[in-house]
């Protein structure tokens, strides 16, 4: 399969979580095609692999995003997955045949991929009715805007680009952009897609600041070092596209 960037949103603070993140596509996908563009500011690198590749940003949001953005093309697909985030089950035969068609060019003009259909996927507000069909017979539905474009997905760099680019130079913290992201009108011509069929399960790796029960026990399952900050652990597990939640 064709190489693809996996633009990594994360800081040093939140490194484990990368780790882990990328540790649950080394496990279920082995021979996944991702390059992991992770941002650092002071911690060195933690994995040495030709999978994973560092590059220095600032700590802030936007500084991150920028810095991963600036010489990437905007017709470049990529692949869009925050440390917030991990995969608990893929269904890689079928995201393989997805990868392949994206890789190798459509007759449609799309500009991101979303293979785990759940929360605000589920609800017809969030679609503009239009659908397309790949060459596997696969039907995936047009989105209408920004709803679960925190979840691990196919997007092409101006689609990101747009999105940050509308956002203040400053946020607070990664909770505001859930508020953030309803305000940014979505270009008609980035158009974005969702699988009819949930093909993937994700995990949430905190909650408000606090790891998740869920994240805690995935990372001790591949024996990683817990954060020095995460002295408690949220009694909530989150837990994404397990049925159709």
């Amino acid at each position: 399969m064709k190489p693809i960037r996996a633009i990594v949103l994360t800081y040093d603070k939140y490194r484990s979580f990368a780790d882990h993140m990328i540790l649950c596509y080394e496990k279920l996908w082995p021979n996944h095609p991702f390059i992991f563009h992770v941002p650092y500011q002071n911690l060195s690198p933690t994995m040495h692999t030709n999978r994973v590749q560092y590059f220095q940003s600032p700590s802030d949001i936007m500084g991150s995003v920028q810095a991963l953005l600036h010489d990437l093309d905007d017709e470049e697909m990529v692949y869009w997955c925050i440390d917030d985030k991990y995969p608990i089950k893929l269904d890689v035969r079928r995201i393989k045949k997805i990868h392949q068609y994206l890789s190798t060019g459509s007759k449609e003009d799309i500009c991101g991929l979303l293979y785990c259909r759940c929360r605000g996927m589920l609800e017809k507000e969030n679609l503009t009715g239009k659908e397309i069909v790949d060459n596997w017979g696969q039907i995936w539905l047009e989105r209408k805007n920004y709803e679960q474009i925190w979840i691990h997905q196919y997007l092409k760099v101006k689609v990101l680009r747009h999105l940050f680019d509308s956002f203040p130079d400053k946020i607070s913290t990664a909770k505001t952009m859930d508020h953030l992201k309803k305000q940014v009108k979505k270009p008609k011509a980035h158009r974005i897609f969702v699988t009819t069929d949930n093909l993937s399960v994700f995990g949430e790796s905190a909650h408000r600041g606090v790891i998740t029960k869920n994240c805690f026990n995935s990372m001790k399952l591949h024996n990683l070092t817990m954060p020095s900050w995460a002295s408690e652990v949220t009694p909530h597990e989150i837990i994404m596209g397990n049925s159709s939640k």
